[in-house]
């Protein structure tokens, strides 16, 4: 696979960095909402997240009992911008960029400083799984209907007995070990709105994960965070034509 090259209209829509964990005895809410005096000069919104809880009660005889319940185990902590986000949980940490998105040197940058803000006040006893995800948005112009196959080397095939042309709605996923990284890719390709009405948007979404145990190794994680960055800009190069590149240069 070739490496990416720079683009001036790079479609890169949002970014991610997410890191689980196993969180040691005593982490409470409460001790994550002391990283809000360590962020909000940077990050000055802070919302509660919540994940939802469901319990299901069977007694012969009787009807199945379904309850539902909301549990909160974080915070989001957002820019002024709204375009930064970091979410700290019970669970693990996630950094969000949209875009604008000006390089992964300064994206990983500023995660790392949240990530040890969050290890700080967290204190994991383990890594479980590190994933490196990108979001693109391909605008491509729409004044005659067009071919997936010329933008994207990967796309749908159609039937030759179906209608070849008014293809409205798609959605595709492929998985895709990558053995000499230990690791999945997960490629999600699907129509997406368009941003007027003289284009086709497509999203094309990179995520690459790990599900491994690692011990609190700050270097190793990030090492491996630029492998996985490094592979999904080999992926993105190996997904689109010519025809994107022009698009986007």
């Amino acid at each position: 696979m070739q490496t990416q090259r720079h683009y001036e209209k790079a479609p890169i829509t949002e970014a991610i960095i997410d890191i689980r964990i196993a969180s040691p005895e005593g982490l409470t809410i409460e001790k994550l909402q002391d990283i809000y005096s360590l962020v909000r000069d940077k990050l000055p919104t802070v919302e509660p997240f919540y994940k939802g809880v469901g319990e299901f009660n069977y007694k012969p005889g009787s009807a199945i009992e379904v309850n539902t319940s909301e549990q909160q185990i974080g915070f989001w902590f957002r820019s002024e911008d709204n375009l930064q986000t970091f979410q700290a949980s019970l669970e693990g940490f996630t950094f969000n960029r949209l875009a604008p998105y000006e390089s992964w040197e300064k994206f990983s940058s500023d995660a790392r400083t949240f990530w040890e803000i969050y290890t700080k006040i967290c204190e994991p006893i383990q890594i479980t799984r590190v994933a490196v995800r990108y979001v693109n948005q391909l605008n491509i112009p729409a004044k005659q209907p067009i071919e997936l196959k010329d933008y994207l080397m990967t796309a749908p095939e159609v039937s030759p007995a179906l209608p070849q042309k008014t293809l409205q709605v798609f959605y595709m996923q492929l998985q895709i070990p990558q053995n000499d990284l230990n690791c999945m890719l997960v490629i999600n390709e699907a129509i997406a709105p368009p941003i007027n009405p003289e284009t086709v948007s497509v999203l094309l979404d990179f995520d690459l994960f790990r599900q491994q145990t690692w011990e609190n190794s700050d270097e190793e994680i990030w090492d491996f965070l630029e492998q996985l960055h490094r592979r999904k800009n080999e992926v993105f190069e190996a997904s689109i034509t010519d025809k994107t590149r022009e698009l986007i240069s």
